[in-house]
């Protein structure tokens, strides 16, 4: 019996989806769709760096609208499977498919040695990013040198002026037009939220990772944001994961700020997606805030400015003091810069884009 393996639909070990919704054989398949470009796309984490690499599948569908895409990550949960026709978590079963494939396009965005050494063992007619050359992970060519560098020296990093889809795209030869994050708000799940939105909800995503603590803000100042926010006619809405549970128990104790607890990543999502806009510092939650069209205010000391990308639906507003420590976990004054960003400074700014077109 005829079979197509060269066809967008064909799985091999299962029938596919034209065959079970419609009963159709290979011989002469109307669904027939030859494969255009065969694209893997290597980016394991962070969870919110896999979120803003998205575009790219954007983009390459309107090069090449027939091609399949195959992504190799961490966090597989976190990418829509209805744009991306396998995701694949990192590990053995991923390795020995992807290792014994021809691709037309393979790109690995990622410097974890893993990574490179996996672009390095594939088989493909072109190959963007990062690659491992003498046990060390290099640029695979030219297009890759800038983001190599920013990664390299903090001085480079810093005198950049590019955000990340930017870099991501000139890594890959293409030029960055503004495609949005893909993301699923999980609508379909069919989750309850006991919110009143007839007035605006303002998320207020407390936490901000293990990695970096000189960007965490004070506890008092978010009970005084949530207060401002309150007595402007508005609803604090407390968002965060199980680290940050304790922390929004005691800004709701002091704020009298909604918090309804915290939830599994596809509720989280969606209980973001209730929200008009979103105060955050550089986390996760600002890139679902971001994948998911929201308005935003991003506090940001100890990162470049210019990597982010708000789409035209926010404001970065950064502490007074200069920071000093770039990229650093730990601050090297002792008192944190965050400690100067006033609550009214944050509020303002709250106002200006929550009321902008």
């Amino acid at each position: 019996m005829k079979f197509n393996a060269d066809c967008l639909h064909f799985l091999g070990h299962i029938p596919c989806q034209p065959h079970k919704e419609q009963g159709f054989h290979c011989e002469n398949c109307p669904a027939y769709t030859p494969i255009e470009k065969k694209i893997l796309i290597i980016k394991l984490g962070a969870m919110g760096d896999v979120i803003r690499t998205t575009p790219l599948i954007t983009r390459y569908k309107k090069l090449f609208p027939h091609a399949k895409f195959t992504w190799i990550t961490l966090f597989p949960d976190i990418l829509p499977k209805g744009e991306i026709h396998e995701v694949y978590k990192l590990g053995i079963e991923a390795q020995l498919y992807v290792t014994n494939t021809d691709w037309d396009i393979a790109i690995n965005l990622d410097k974890e040695k893993e990574a490179s050494a996996l672009l390095k063992m594939v088989n493909a007619k072109e190959k963007y990013g990062f690659i491992l050359k003498d046990g060390a992970t290099q640029p695979v060519n030219e297009l890759a040198q800038h983001k190599f560098d920013t990664g390299m020296f903090d001085d480079v990093s810093k005198a950049n002026t590019k955000n990340y889809c930017t870099e991501i795209f000139e890594i890959c030869g293409l030029k960055y037009e503004g495609e949005p994050y893909l993301l699923d708000n999980h609508a379909s799940k069919g989750f309850v939220w006991d919110l009143d939105h007839s007035k605006p909800i303002i998320g207020l995503n407390t936490g901000c990772g293990d990695r970096w603590t000189t960007r965490l803000w004070s506890i008092e100042n978010w009970i005084e944001l949530a207060k401002f926010i309150t007595a402007a006619g508005y609803t604090p809405l407390l968002l965060g994961g199980s680290q940050e549970h304790d922390r929004n128990l005691a800004i709701q104790a002091g704020s009298g700020a909604t918090y309804l607890g915290n939830f599994p990543l596809q509720q989280f999502i969606n209980l973001i997606d209730q929200c008009d806009l979103v105060v955050t510092q550089v986390t996760m939650g600002m890139h679902l805030t971001l994948g998911l069209g929201k308005k935003i205010v991003l506090m940001n000391n100890i990162f470049n400015p210019h990597e982010f990308d708000l789409f035209n639906k926010g404001a970065i507003v950064q502490p007074p003091k200069e920071c000093k420590c770039f990229y650093r976990g730990s601050c090297v004054d002792g008192t944190s810069c965050m400690d100067t960003l006033h609550p009214s400074v944050v509020m303002q700014q709250v106002e200006s884009v929550l009321n902008s077109n």
